[in-house]
């Protein structure tokens, strides 16, 4: 198992699709992070998360132990594919692509937070997606890492 130490870098962006999966990888870093005490200002099984494990019909405690085996991210793939709910190759890329496309602007619960989160990163939060804030907010983490890429 390779883990990431989540003290020193961000996660891999939730743009990153194993099996067609957004949010996927991004998990997977978390959840190893998190085995080996490495998990930082992280959470595993977090909101978001919890939006894929919903997508899926699997919980975390499901999937963390599955990364405790030891498995690769296309096996992590591969048993997510295999379990909860079923979904066809169509589905997962359209809810992932409507993931990839979602503004928590639009969520009144959530717009206030947002707001300010964005207008510190100097992000337009009308149109910052989701993942362009998590994007913004981890280079602002780590500017040193988000220097070299």
């Amino acid at each position: 198992m390779k883990s990431i130490d989540l003290t020193q870098h961000a996660p891999r962006s939730p743009r990153v699709r194993i099996r067609d999966y957004a949010i996927l990888a991004r998990t997977i870093d978390k959840a190893r992070a998190q085995l080996v005490g490495k998990l930082g200002e992280y959470d595993f099984d977090c909101p978001l998360d919890r939006t894929l494990f919903a997508f899926k019909g699997v919980t975390g405690e499901e999937f963390q132990a599955q990364v405790k085996r030891g498995h690769t991210d296309e096996e992590l793939g591969i048993w997510l594919d295999a379990h909860g709910l079923a979904k066809t190759p169509e589905e997962i890329c359209a809810w992932s692509d409507s993931m990839e496309g979602y503004c928590l602007y639009h969520n009144l619960e959530k717009r206030a937070s947002f707001v300010q989160e964005c207008t510190r990163l100097g992000l337009n939060p009308a149109r910052t997606t989701l993942f362009e804030w998590l994007e913004a907010d981890d280079r602002a983490s780590y500017p040193a890492v988000a220097a070299k890429s």
